[in-house]
């Protein structure tokens, strides 16, 4: 609607006093009759002209329509058997498979997608409770579209056979948040899984158990081949390790982050779990490349049609070269500040340093120390460059400042009330701490502050590429340490745990791996060993063992090349590395 048209009857709650409120709140007096009704006629026409768009249809953009599945529409699904999924890892159960997909790629393979991922017809969560999901009625929204990577999977032959648990707004490395109850360790009960990706890595770590040979796992019914995942600060990655299984969290824009829960565009990232190499990389061709809608992918992300084939020409290297000079010719570079870093665990540093030397030597490549020292102010960059937004974009599901398409059927609670304060500090404190720092942060700080600390990530960035030019990819300790045990989640007034017990079981946990969302790195852990749990020595852990917890490795490789990350950890393999033997009894 013009200016003009408005002025000559329109209708707007815009008023002169609502104008001098406005003003007031910038400490400006307008003091011109003329001035007060030009601005009041130019505000009462943005508002009849938003009024018109916010009374439109809604648009979805035919690109997300969901794919024509077996069994037609609508899809069925059904909530998990608790006495059967005693670890927690199921949001919902389902059974889809395209009708036509467009490849067999991933034929018959079955696949979880992580519950802040939009699965047509498919209760959904985000982690948190009806309530905040829902607040209008209480339910759980049933989508209608289909995320980009399920749309991806559907048409490659996957088969989904759920989604799984994630944390409570996906905004925790731990794995006791979610409003579907804790998430134990695969290879511990009582201890983290790993968040917010912790359904999708623990239903993995369960599988590799059994293969493994751990008894007292058969009554869990189905575990899936594969997963997805989706990462931040270290969300993938993080849970692979705890559980001793492989994530890779792609080059920033490679594959869509489009029809997922963010919670900030700079860092969201999504990618593959599995229990071995060649699934990640049938995945990731599977999932890579431009999609149209999300505005995390940029010039360099590659149109699907000149996507790396990954898995063919992770196949032909391995097929074609020598197991025991698969290596010969990388260069792995351990980021010497990675290992020292405060609160990391001598065991996990020991381990990863020998493991990456031991096994990439064996298999011919050549092995050396680097010094990165921005690697230990890259979490504090991560912070200052993300933190001024986060809760608007996570919780507030503020639309970002560049073009995407957003949730059509995810509106949660907002703003903050005493029901969702109360909820959030006994489930996930991490929530409140989000939203009452960024009230701190915006009103301390101006945006001069977030725009240097965006430009700091560009130093860290270089940071990382300057000893890439050196290695072919650098290697640190996935987390600082083995996963720890669970928080008491009675009540404080019950001795259970109190707020500051619950924060820091988590602080420092991503230091390794936050880096690479802000620089954008592709980085993959891959499962190296095994160390005690803490407070476990000698003691009788969930299948009798004393207290073993898988390690991981996060190998880290130039912008864009997956495929050279890909081929280090095959290259670590053939010279023997791995998971390893489970140190309990069979």
């Amino acid at each position: 609607m013009s200016i003009v048209a408005f002025a000559e009857g329109g209708k707007s709650s815009a008023t002169p006093e609502v104008l001098q409120d406005i003003a007031r709140r910038h400490n400006i007096t307008i003091s011109s009759p003329s001035d007060q009704a030009a601005y009041l006629t130019v505000i009462q026409a943005a508002d009849a002209t938003v009024a018109l768009v916010d009374a439109l249809p809604d648009y979805i953009s035919p690109l997300l329509a969901p794919v024509p599945t077996v069994g037609g529409e609508p899809r069925q699904y059904s909530q998990p058997d608790k006495s059967i999924d005693t670890y927690n890892v199921w949001s919902h159960h389902t059974s889809l498979k395209a009708t036509r997909p467009t490849s067999d790629l991933l034929k018959d393979v079955t696949c979880v997608i992580k519950d802040n991922m939009t699965v047509a017809g498919v209760p959904y969560t985000c982690g948190t409770f009806p309530q905040i999901a829902s607040p209008k009625d209480g339910k759980y929204p049933i989508p209608v579209i289909d995320s980009t990577i399920v749309k991806r999977l559907l048409e490659a032959g996957a088969h989904i056979i759920g989604t799984s648990t994630c944390e409570n707004y996906s905004l925790t490395p731990m794995s006791y948040t979610s409003a579907n109850g804790p998430v134990d360790n695969p290879w511990l009960k009582g201890y983290n899984a790993g968040g917010s990706s912790s359904g999708s890595a623990c239903m993995l770590g369960l599988r590799r158990a059994r293969e493994l040979g751990v008894t007292g796992l058969e009554s869990l019914g189905d575990l899936t081949d594969v997963a997805m995942g989706g990462d931040q600060a270290g969300s993938i990655r993080l849970p692979a390790s705890y559980c001793g299984v492989y994530g890779l969290k792609p080059t920033h824009g490679l594959i869509p982050y489009t029809g997922i829960a963010g919670l900030h565009p700079m860092i969201d990232y999504c990618g593959p779990m599995a229990n071995n190499i060649d699934d990640i990389a049938r995945m990731l061709t599977a999932l890579a490349g431009y999609d149209g809608l999300d505005p995390r992918m940029t010039p360099e992300s590659p149109l699907r049609q000149n996507i790396t084939q990954y898995h063919t020409e992770l196949a032909s290297f391995t097929n074609s070269n020598d197991p025991t000079s698969l290596g010969e010719g990388l260069r792995i570079g351990i980021i010497s500040e990675s290992l020292t870093s405060p609160g990391t665990s001598p065991d996990v540093s020991r381990i990863v340093s020998e493991a990456a030397t031991k096994h990439f030597t064996a298999s011919g490549a050549t092995v050396e120390q680097v010094s990165v020292p921005m690697h230990l102010l890259a979490p504090a960059i991560w912070t200052a460059s993300t933190r001024t937004h986060m809760a608007t974009l996570t919780a507030g599901t503020r639309v970002p400042d560049l073009l995407s398409h957003t949730l059509p059927h995810f509106t949660p609670r907002w703003p903050l009330d005493q029901e969702m304060f109360d909820l959030m500090t006994r489930a996930n404190p991490a929530v409140i701490n989000i939203i009452f720092g960024e009230d701190f942060l915006t009103e301390k700080y101006s945006s001069a502050s977030q725009a240097k600390a965006h430009r700091h990530v560009f130093q860290l960035r270089e940071a990382y590429n300057k000893a890439l030019e050196q290695y072919d990819v650098l290697i640190t300790p996935t987390c600082p340490t083995v996963a720890p045990p669970h928080p008491d989640l009675r009540p404080e007034s019950q001795g259970g745990s109190g707020v500051m017990d619950k924060m820091k079981i988590a602080v420092g946990s991503t230091n390794n791996t936050c880096p690479f969302n802000a620089s954008g790195h592709p980085a993959m852990s891959v499962p190296c060993g095994w160390a005690r749990a803490a407070g476990q020595e000698g003691v009788a852990g969930s299948f009798g063992q004393e207290g073993w917890l898988p390690v991981g490795m996060q190998i880290v490789g130039r912008r864009w090349d997956e495929m050279t990350v890909l081929k280090a950890a095959k290259a670590f393999e053939a010279g023997g590395g791995g998971l390893g033997k489970w140190p309990g009894p069979v």
